[in-house]
């Protein structure tokens, strides 16, 4: 069972950062949380910051919210080198745009004989006596398909990656070492599910690896992920980027912060006149970049903003900070 340690991307030379949210919604202040300290972190290394649509789910993604999200980052006074409407060299930067290069990097992937089709349902794979939980209440696959012969009439098959029994370690930029065998806590994951759409951790690893990003900065709700991300970079021949996982915006009832809560999205704040300096200032504050909650410009935190600064813990949000 061997380990396999991943470097960092930045000994690939030229700094790439990225943001890629998901056009599903109005952003909040939780993306604009990750926007900001992504953005830090590529223009503390004078490096290039690309904006990505990761808008591969057809039932969610609207170009609307798309819009609304380029609005919302320029109003914070967050600028993007490369991106949806700029254009660049590694274009398109919309997912949806994207699929054929991720189905050419499938069929590497299926050529090489690493992938298989699976007809399981959810369901059947979590009542499976035999498999064990992969974290957040998912259920890892326990590769009841992996050696089935024939397919089933009235399912289509998603496909998935034939893990192998290894640990995969990587150095975070927050966390440190982590070290996990996917083996054991995920079992073989999707690459393609069974409606034919490419999986996200396909997706991401391709459009990252094609468009030379060297470092990801995300929420830490990503972290599990990244992992299996490190493996298809591994099957498919590209360097990694490095990793820096980040803690999340929670509410004082304990839950996250999502697109859900109306009163946080950054078009209601801008209508309750709310700057962003104050609001940029008030993240500034939470992330322990500035000592008390100031109207700041994101420019003026690039000196001294260090990953050493950022906690490991939850960020509490009040939600009459902003009444």
């Amino acid at each position: 069972m061997a380990s396999t340690l991943y470097r960092k991307g930045d000994d690939l030379g030229e700094i790439r950062g990225r943001f890629a949210p998901s056009p599903t919604g109005e952003m909040h202040l939780g993306n604009a949380w990750t926007a900001l300290l992504a953005w830090l972190d590529v223009r503390k290394h004078n490096g290039t910051m690309v904006l990505r649509m990761e808008d591969l789910d057809p039932d969610r993604s609207r170009p609307e919210y798309a819009e609304g999200i380029m609005h919302d980052l320029a109003w914070l006074g967050l600028d993007w080198d490369e991106g949806p409407d700029t254009g660049g060299a590694y274009a398109p930067y919309v997912q949806d745009e994207r699929r054929e290069l991720y189905q050419r990097m499938l069929e590497r992937l299926i050529e090489a004989d690493l992938v298989y089709p699976c007809y399981c349902s959810r369901a059947e794979i979590q009542t499976a006596a035999s498999a064990p939980h992969g974290g957040e209440g998912e259920a890892a696959y326990p590769g009841t398909c992996r050696s089935r012969r024939g397919g089933c009439k009235n399912r289509k098959p998603a496909l998935r990656i034939k893990v192998p029994n290894k640990v995969i370690s990587f150095e975070d930029g927050v966390y440190g070492r982590i070290d996990e065998n996917l083996a054991q806590t995920a079992g073989d994951f999707i690459v393609r599910r069974s409606d034919g759409v490419h999986a996200y951790q396909l997706a991401v690893v391709v459009d990252d690896a094609l468009m030379q990003i060297s470092r990801v900065l995300r929420g830490d709700d990503l972290l599990s992920s990244t992992s299996r991300q490190l493996l298809l970079y591994e099957l498919l021949g590209f360097a990694p980027p490095s990793f820096t996982h980040v803690p999340l915006l929670y509410g004082e009832d304990g839950h996250r912060l999502s697109k859900r809560q109306r009163p946080l999205a950054l078009a209601e704040m801008r209508e309750k006149y709310m700057s962003a300096e104050k609001l940029i200032g008030y993240l500034a504050w939470k992330a322990g970049l500035v000592d008390c909650w100031q109207a700041v410009r994101p420019e003026e935190l690039i000196d001294g903003f260090s990953l050493e600064k950022l906690t490991r813990e939850a960020v509490v949000v009040r939600y009459q900070d902003f009444s």
